[in-house]
């Protein structure tokens, strides 16, 4: 991905700067559907300023690498919004981490230290959605282990990518169900098949998924 220079943001144009990548956003769109929208928006320095009062207090203790992260998601998820027809809100960090989104909303927030990605729909369309984004890399050999099932690892071969895309596929995953079950899962609580593109929860629940490679490994959940 080309690189971008990123100047200096001050409280009244940092939502002006261009900071989207025309190519990785023609990548997420081939992951929305209908009533499904995905966005996303390279972090940038100001970011952190585009956190509403009510989400700033929810994560008061977070880094500011992380507040960064976070405000640059909700540029995202307040641009999502406005398409389906919600105003300008906030989107507060829950007890556990996961976003509260408005009533009749679902969604969800990924970000890695470059890009922040967000996708929401309306309950009436899908249960749950999740989202996670990853650099394009080999997952280290000491957490594929940790991640993967025997019956994943077996699947894995030489595709440097499989690792990884697992993982990416039950954070989404989790992140999509969680809202809905109020279970925490281990990693191997869920068993992902990628090529059906589909992942089973330890609860039976089945959840389908897709993903894309463009710079970066991104997978989304629909319940």
């Amino acid at each position: 991905m080309q690189e971008i220079e990123l100047e200096y943001v001050t409280p009244q144009n940092w939502e002006m700067i261009g900071t989207v990548d025309p190519s990785f956003q023609r990548a997420l769109d081939s992951l929305s559907s209908p009533g499904i929208v995905i966005g996303h928006r390279l972090i940038s320095p100001g970011d952190e300023l585009a956190l509403l009062a009510e989400e700033a207090d929810s994560m008061a203790s977070r880094s500011d690498a992380v507040l960064r992260a976070s405000g640059a998601a909700r540029i995202v998820g307040r641009q999502l919004l406005a398409r389906l027809g919600n105003p300008r809100c906030a989107v507060p960090r829950g007890p556990v981490g996961a976003p509260i989104w408005p009533a009749g909303v679902t969604g969800s927030f990924a970000h890695d230290d470059r890009v922040a990605v967000a996708v929401v729909a309306k309950c009436r369309d899908v249960a749950g959605l999740g989202i996670d984004v990853e650099p394009a890399e080999m997952l280290p050999g000491e957490l594929l282990e940790l991640v993967a099932t025997p019956q994943e690892r077996r699947k894995i071969r030489d595709d440097p990518y499989r690792g990884k895309l697992i993982f990416a596929a039950k954070e989404a995953v989790y992140k999509a169900v969680y809202p809905l079950d109020r279970e925490f899962l281990d990693y191997h609580d869920i068993e992902v098949d990628l090529a059906d593109r589909k992942a089973v929860v330890r609860n039976g629940r089945i959840i389908a998924f897709r993903f894309c490679l463009s710079p970066y490994l991104v997978v989304v959940a629909v319940t």
